[in-house]
């Protein structure tokens, strides 16, 4: 069997934890900072565990992890 590869974006945009959860950035905050409260700029800080129905589509672009 051909070895599969690995999307490049996911390899830029997503890891997975031990237990095989996928962690990504949290959204909504690439512009507009100003206008957004300052409690949702603080809890927007960091990374986020994804959901369980989007993290299936990406775990089949990672097939071996990363």
């Amino acid at each position: 069997m051909p070895k599969l590869k690995t999307k490049s974006s996911v390899k830029k945009r997503f890891r997975l934890t031990a237990t095989g959860k996928v962690i990504m950035a949290q959204a909504g905050k690439r512009h507009g900072m100003r206008k957004r409260s300052p409690e949702m700029r603080r809890t927007a800080r960091g990374t986020v565990i994804m959901r369980e129905c989007d993290a299936q589509i990406v775990r089949r672009f990672m097939p071996y992890g990363i």
